[in-house]
């Protein structure tokens, strides 16, 4: 059974001097974007059936505005296990998505959701700009993989890369 993987960095927070990390919201343009990405997966039909995200204020924002341009987006798994993981951990959660869910997303912060992307990247793709995705997985960014088997059974070097996008609204 072949599978869909969705990376979303979340979309451009803001910067107050006041407020902790975990607690920063959408800043304008954060919220300009984070429909496009919604909007984009639409036009590609990619409608994930599970989502895993950040309990972060910025991915919640992000995936509630992506959310709304879906026709039938999940409720979030919101979870701190997002928040401040690495790759390896990333992909944890990845490998163990429910068994059932033919499409998957997670809304995540850098460095590890762009490290993850480009761990699990064949590098046989032939979607442009995946050059920005290989350097630097900017706010806003969607990578889009094809899973053929298990999410158990997910590997570093075993995806293919059938979209990617830098959302900007």
């Amino acid at each position: 059974m072949a599978r869909t993987l969705v990376l979303i960095r979340h979309a451009k927070a803001q910067h107050p001097d006041d407020r902790a990390d975990h607690g920063r919201a959408l800043a304008g343009q954060g919220r300009r974007d984070a429909p496009v990405i919604g909007r984009w997966l639409r036009s590609q039909d990619v409608a994930p059936q599970v989502a895993v995200v950040s309990s972060a204020l910025r991915t919640r924002e992000t995936y509630q505005l992506l959310a709304a341009e879906l026709p039938a987006a999940p409720d979030p798994v919101v979870t701190d296990d997002v928040y401040y993981a690495s790759a390896g951990d990333l992909l944890e959660i990845v490998r163990a998505l429910p068994p059932e869910a033919g499409s998957a997303a997670i809304v995540g912060h850098n460095p590890g959701i762009g490290m993850l992307a480009n761990a699990l990247d064949d590098g046989d793709s032939t979607v442009g700009d995946t050059t920005r995705m290989r350097t630097g997985f900017p706010t806003s960014s969607v990578a889009v993989f094809t899973v053929e088997g298990d999410w158990s059974a997910v590997d570093p070097g075993g995806l293919r890369l059938v979209g990617y996008l830098v959302a900007r609204g």
